[in-house]
């Protein structure tokens, strides 16, 4: 089986994992919209959240595991197994030395982070204090997600994706659980969904110590900031802080201004973003996931050519997946919207608020989606000046537009603004990586771009047609009505994009459907 096969296989396993564990991330955002609503109480915990979410890109999933999965390959493939299992005892003794002292003084800092992230909280009475509160029994998480995030970067070097796309499934479980049998015993009940996060986080993590003992890695207390593997982990990593940096000025400016717009815009976008993440976590982190390992081996291996047609091939593969995605929740918003929120407080004006910003946000699910799988590749050539440069970039034209946008368009400026500073960050990450790595295949991807765009269209217009045709007034109907109506576009969607795909001999269709006869299989 060829290095692009077994990516396309592995995407399979880690899109299935992802997809449950995105449902049970929508359950769990269910649950905040039945108890909780868009008001007061959620607005003050996605606050509060955004604030250890701050370093978690840091320590976490994001630079810490785009730094250290190139180097643990390099150390395996060139040193030994025990050289890089030493190597990653050194990296979670730092990790836990550095973050429990990051932890308490996040704590003591909190009331200050609360009211510089979210200033116009303080127009309402006890909501900052609120937010204050939450933040300092949030902070641990931090230490929690980015230990896990050591194990899945082992875990992904071996080839084994299965658990760690699965382990987020114990975090959103945490939550769910926790809504219901924890929040009661609280005043105001949404404390108990900020431990339920805690909880959830150390499940996230002791899922994958299984799997790594398996594959012979023992903890051991041992600390060395001299060593080469920790010099070029936190070499990467340097130059990435301030892209992190960026990035998290972004999110910070959008909750800033979504504070001062009208109470449940921060909601709002929270609730439509953590939807849009379920096609970009299936589809782009997917596919990026099981791509930085096979990169990373082949650069340790000095084979640059297959490089750029392993990045090539999942760049199309993130294509095809990830277009009819977007065409798919902008016509299909307000259904999906109503039929996974519409509970308890959330009501349907809720709904027609969240979709707007869905919409806006699809507009830019393919720019994050191709981020995800490119951005990644530099850090694996010893290169992470390039994506935090052009990071940078996109948040200043990002936070231009924010302030541009958000008077006309209110919270849905802000959506809009994060999607065409996506597309620029995506532009000039292709453009960079084609100097990088050599000529990528431009008139394939474009070919196939627009084959699947065309695609995508005439899906849109069926979806559209049998929208129409099945519609419920959204605002009194059942909830066996709006299933049934998002089912039938569903179905609807899938034949005819499959049709489309056909008619267009689009060669990724036969490997999507491989992975589901593998997985069938199984």
């Amino acid at each position: 089986m060829s290095q692009q096969d077994k990516i396309v296989k592995s995407t399979g396993i880690v899109s299935s994992s992802i997809m449950l564990s995105r449902i049970f991330g929508l359950v769990r955002e269910q649950v905040f919209a039945y108890l909780f609503g868009a008001g007061l109480y959620t607005d003050a915990f996605v606050a509060a959240f955004r604030i250890p979410n701050l370093l978690r890109e840091l320590f976490a999933e994001g630079v810490m595991a785009t730094s250290f999965i190139p180097v643990f390959t390099n150390h395996m493939t060139n040193q030994g197994k025990e050289k890089a299992f030493h190597l990653a005892n050194l990296v979670i003794n730092l990790l836990l030395i550095v973050l429990s002292l990051i932890i308490i003084i996040g704590i003591f800092l909190s009331p200050f982070l609360a009211k510089l992230i979210a200033p116009g909280f303080d127009e309402v009475p006890g909501k900052l204090e609120l937010t204050t509160l939450l933040a300092q029994i949030l902070f641990p998480f931090l230490l929690l997600v980015s230990l896990a995030a050591v194990t899945m970067g082992i875990l992904h070097s071996f080839g084994h994706f299965a658990t760690p796309a699965l382990a987020p499934t114990l975090f959103n479980t945490g939550m769910i659980l926790s809504g219901f049998f924890i929040c009661p015993f609280f005043n105001p009940p949404i404390i108990g969904m900020a431990i339920g996060a805690l909880l959830g986080g150390l499940g996230q993590l002791i899922i994958q110590i299984p799997q790594v003992k398996k594959r012979g890695f023992t903890y051991k207390p041992v600390l060395d900031l001299h060593h080469s593997g920790v010099k070029k982990i936190l070499l990467l990593m340097t130059p990435a802080i301030f892209g992190v940096a960026s990035t998290q000025i972004n999110i910070f400016v959008t909750t800033n201004l979504a504070s001062l717009l009208p109470q449940g815009s921060v909601s709002y976008l929270n609730y439509s973003y953590r939807l849009m993440h379920l096609p970009l976590g299936v589809f782009g982190v997917a596919v990026a996931t099981v791509t930085l390992p096979a990169v990373s081996l082949y650069v340790a291996q000095k084979e640059m050519k297959k490089v750029v047609s392993t990045l090539c091939s999942s760049l199309k593969l993130v294509l095809f997946l990830v277009i009819p995605s977007s065409v798919f929740l902008i016509v299909g918003a307000e259904p999906i919207i109503s039929v996974i929120y519409q509970y308890g407080k959330f009501t349907y004006l809720d709904t027609q608020a969240t979709s707007n910003a869905l919409v806006l946000y699809a507009f830019g699910l393919l720019a994050f989606a191709v981020v995800r799988v490119t951005a990644p590749i530099f850090y694996t050539l010893g290169d992470a000046k390039t994506p935090v440069k052009i990071t940078a970039i996109s948040v200043v034209i990002n936070i231009i537009l924010n302030l541009i946008l958000m008077g006309p368009l209110g919270y849905k400026g802000l959506a809009l603004a994060n999607s065409l500073a996506g597309m620029v960050n995506m532009s000039l990450l292709l453009f960079m990586i084609d100097k990088k790595i050599g000529p990528l295949e431009r008139k394939n991807l474009t070919s196939s771009f627009f084959k699947f765009l065309l695609a995508s269209l005439f899906m849109g217009g069926v979806v559209f047609i049998a929208q129409f045709l099945l519609k419920f007034d959204l605002q009194i109907a059942s909830l066996q009505q709006k299933v049934f109506l998002l089912s039938g576009m569903l179905l609807s969607g899938l034949l005819s994009y499959i049709l489309a795909s056909l008619v267009f001999k689009a060669e990724e269709l036969k490997k999507v459907l491989d992975i589901f006869k593998s997985l069938k299989g199984k």
